[in-house]
């Protein structure tokens, strides 16, 4: 088989193409390099100026008013842990580094969801891209993005992004689309552009599917943080690496408790915000 189709030079095809994007579009990356480093400093330095304790008192204030007493009391617990393991700073540096990746990941995928909702063609193209994203193992976005960032937070960030967008473009998509057809007739009898009925009527409809999809990005996202370590990236999930390169289980287990104390705290508010939206637009 081999000797009849010879080998199609994929690998060669790939190299060249990420080389010219690596020394024609350099400029391009330094520009989104500095201001994704910026927004990361920008997060870690607004939750590392409250005192852990008032921190701690805002977040489950939080909880208490999106979910029920139960979730507030298990994120004052969860975080006076990690405070007193000492991982207290490692979890900030997470929290910037997953936070600056969901907002780059609303900032475009719900966009290109709304446009991908009102545009067949569009969907089409952006489901098989989707696809790949998420049949794709992690690790290899790690490659392009040292190839483009060097070594850091930044490519990091630019893998969670790659990683943990398709939930947020498809829960878009289908909470526009499953918004009652006789709804839109309606709003068409009376007279609503595209952009009154997308503004007043579907996105309102469709943000509990949004919100959803939102929620599950996030959790890619923290998902994320220990391959992110590998090139660079600080944090909780830099202390899970280590320990799993030195062989310290006890170590590695109280960073990855760390990691899924957060995820629980992140899951929980923002899956009960998706149900008060909700329960508002009824």
């Amino acid at each position: 088989m081999e000797d009849l189709i010879p080998k199609l030079p994929l690998a060669e095809w790939i190299d060249v193409f990420v080389a010219w994007l690596t020394s024609n579009l350099s400029g391009v990356f330094q520009v989104i390099s500095v201001i994704l480093r910026g927004v990361v400093d920008g997060i870690e330095w607004l939750l590392i100026l409250p005192p852990p304790f008032l921190l701690i008192l805002l977040v489950a204030l939080l909880a208490w008013k999106t979910s029920k007493w139960r979730v507030a009391l298990f994120a004052v617990l969860g975080l006076l842990l990690i405070w007193n393991l000492g991982y207290w700073e490692h979890m900030i540096k997470t929290l910037a580094l997953v936070l600056t990746a969901v907002f780059v990941t609303i900032v475009i995928g719900i966009p290109i969801g709304i446009w991908a909702s009102q545009s067949k063609r569009v969907k089409q193209v952006v489901t098989p891209i989707l696809d790949l994203m998420q049949t794709m193992p992690a690790f290899v976005y790690l490659i392009p993005a040292i190839f483009f960032f060097n070594i850091g937070v930044v490519p990091g960030v630019f893998a969670s992004v790659i990683f943990a967008m398709p939930p947020t473009i498809r829960l878009t998509i289908l909470g526009i689309q499953q918004v009652p057809e006789d709804l839109i007739e309606a709003t068409n009898a009376f007279g609503s552009t595209t952009k009154q009925r997308l503004l007043k009527v579907q996105l309102p409809l469709a943000m509990p599917t949004i919100m959803a999809g939102i929620n599950q990005s996030i959790m890619l996202a923290l998902s994320m943080v220990v391959i992110a370590a590998m090139v660079g990236a600080p944090g909780l999930g830099t202390e899970v690496y280590r320990a799993v390169t030195q062989i310290k289980t006890g170590v590695g287990f109280e960073a990855g408790l760390a990691i899924v104390i957060i995820a629980i705290i992140l899951d929980r508010i923002t899956q009960n915000i998706g149900k008060k939206k909700q329960g508002g637009t009824h």
